[in-house]
């Protein structure tokens, strides 16, 4: 039976760099409110919005103090009523982020839990003893926290180690004790009787761990990398089959996982296949590292990957095709900016759209990272404090101050992983802060903002932004709705090193995609289907071209 999430297009909303509708430098609930009118211009139908609990931000909001309250910068719980209710007016569901792995270490329950072993929270959390070597105290395993040094933090009071595989504020809940899954499926039952639509579950893959042995992979850090000890294990999946069971079947929902990287195919099937019960559809980041970007030396140039990438999109579109649901992203809050990421500066307009079309008429339920549909960049970071992020600050202490590396190259490396790429704010109009807020915004700006608006990108009728708008058109509202939605996928020209190309096959209709991935000219061979229709492209073609152009795309109705 058709569900309504699979023919959605979603829309990520970072709340704190978004819109800021009081002026205190801090996006929050009224002004995703007050951009409603956009959202509707823009033809999305569903939301994501980023958490806004209570929260000290230590990792803005991902660290939940109460998990039934709203933190003061973003508003209040009213504030949230009034926007399920007039987002459902304009016909735009909402899911928010249900956080299961961890809390902020100044959660009730964590404040209890670190007072003594024997306190009834104690069991909340995952707490361990030291090791002792030649007399010196060591963590219980060597196991690396994702943020930088040992997932594990010592704590004076009760002389053990919690574990936090994020910051040493987020400690781990542990997932074992029947009574944090109790609590989580009691949070989770609270958002959706006020009305929620779903959830983007944060870290799931995370909140089984493995036993406490070491890990004897061979990179010579002091804490080894090895995600594996706490990353898709299969107690998860007893865990979401009880959450499933408890709440989610009883509600018409959506539910996306963030399973990250490294997943497999087989992974993957174990959270969404249907009958199974856990969650409707999971992102994976396989297609975020495609490119030399995250080891590129001072003065290299950006390059895709073609043959990777195309060989990742194939992946997931076939291996969950009639077996499971897929979801679609270029980017979320902890990726570079896409136009810096898999663009071309020389070539912006183009590349941006070839990127729209390349993804969003693959199968699956298709998110934006709000300010992808105006061509948004990463910003220019000069000093370290320009960095909010937390595990920035964290590796520049091991890295910078404990271990003298050059603190330019430092930046320099960075500044293009850093997840404040994506978080500086939404760039709204050529108005000093970008028209994001009347006062100085929390993060730094791109100080593109006076030409890379929405003001402006509204008002040109080739911008990114209303190119945006007819690919959303054509999936959720045109005579192609089905076939992009349920058509089967298949991927064609495999070996071709610049094109991407690929087949939507329907009962009644076939859609053929093109998309070069470089900025490079090539002659395009003899297209063995007969063209019935050119459905959209990039450079404003009136008939299929022998030779294609720098990023150029293409989508045709073929026989």
């Amino acid at each position: 039976m058709e569900k309504w999430w699979q023919k959605s297009f979603g829309y990520q909303i970072y709340i704190r760099s978004f819109k800021d509708s009081n002026n205190d430098g801090i996006g929050d609930i009224q002004g995703i409110i007050e951009k409603l009118d956009y959202l509707s211009y823009l033809g999305v139908n569903l939301i994501w919005i980023c958490p806004f609990f209570a929260s000290p931000m230590d990792d803005n909001g991902y660290d939940v103090s109460d998990f039934y309250n709203v933190s003061p910068d973003y508003g209040s719980l009213n504030d949230i009523k009034e926007l399920i209710l007039k987002a459902h007016e304009k016909g735009i569901r909402i899911i928010i982020d249900l956080i299961m792995n961890q809390t902020s270490d100044e959660h009730y329950w964590f404040k209890e839990s670190r007072k003594s072993k024997d306190n009834p929270y104690r069991d909340y959390y995952i707490w361990a003893p030291p090791r002792y070597s030649n007399g010196q105290r060591k963590e219980p395993t060597n196991w690396a926290s994702f943020f930088g040094g040992s997932c594990w933090e010592y704590d004076e009071l009760t002389g053990e180690y919690y574990m936090k595989i994020f910051s040493k504020k987020m400690p781990d809940l542990n997932w074992k004790n029947p009574q944090v899954r109790n609590e989580i499926a009691k949070v989770a039952e609270f958002w959706l009787d006020l009305g929620i639509d779903g959830f983007r579950i944060d870290a799931v893959a995370h909140i089984g761990k493995s036993e406490f042995i070491d890990s004897t992979i061979t990179p010579d850090e002091k804490y080894k990398p090895e995600w594996e000890k706490y990353s898709n294990l299969p107690i998860v999946h007893d865990y979401l089959r009880e959450m499933y069971e408890k709440v989610f079947s009883k509600y018409d929902i959506m539910t996306v996982g963030e399973v990250g990287g490294r997943a497999l195919i087989s992974d993957a099937l174990l959270y969404v296949t249907p009958n199974r019960h856990e969650l409707n559809m999971v992102f994976n980041f396989d297609h975020n590292w495609c490119n030399n970007g995250w080891n590129r030396q001072k003065g290299e140039k950006l390059v895709i990957n073609v043959p990777h990438m195309k060989s990742i999109f194939d992946k997931w579109q076939t291996g969950l095709q009639g077996k499971a649901w897929n979801a679609i992203y270029w980017l979320n809050h902890d990726q570079p900016r896409l136009l810096s990421h898999y663009g071309d500066s020389r070539y912006p307009q183009e590349s941006a759209k070839m990127l729209a079309i390349c993804l969003y008429f693959m199968w699956g339920t298709p998110f934006i990272y709000n300010g992808e549909e105006i061509g948004m960049t990463n910003p220019h970071f000069k000093s370290i404090d320009d960095f909010k992020d937390v595990s920035i600050h964290t590796q520049y202490k091991i890295n910078v101050l404990e271990n003298h590396q050059d603190i330019e190259d430092f930046i320099y490396q960075v500044s293009y992983s850093t997840r404040d790429n994506a978080r500086t704010p939404m760039q709204w109009s050529g108005e000093e802060y970008g028209g994001f807020s009347k006062s100085r915004p929390w993060n730094i700006l791109c100080d593109n903002y006076q030409k890379i608006n929405v003001e402006n990108e509204i008002e040109d009728q080739d911008s990114i932004l209303n190119f945006y708008r007819k690919v959303i058109a054509i999936r959720l509202n045109s005579g192609y709705n089905d076939v992009i939605a349920f058509g089967k996928y298949q991927q064609i020209k495999k070996d071709h090193l610049k094109l991407y190309a690929y087949l939507r096959i329907g009962s009644t209709k076939k859609i053929l995609v093109l998309c070069n991935l470089t900025s490079c000219e090539f002659n395009l061979d003899e297209l063995e289907y007969r063209v019935i229709n050119i459905i959209l492209s990039n450079y404003d073609r009136k008939e299929v071209p022998k030779t294609f152009a720098p990023f150029e795309a293409i989508v045709l109705e073929v026989e």
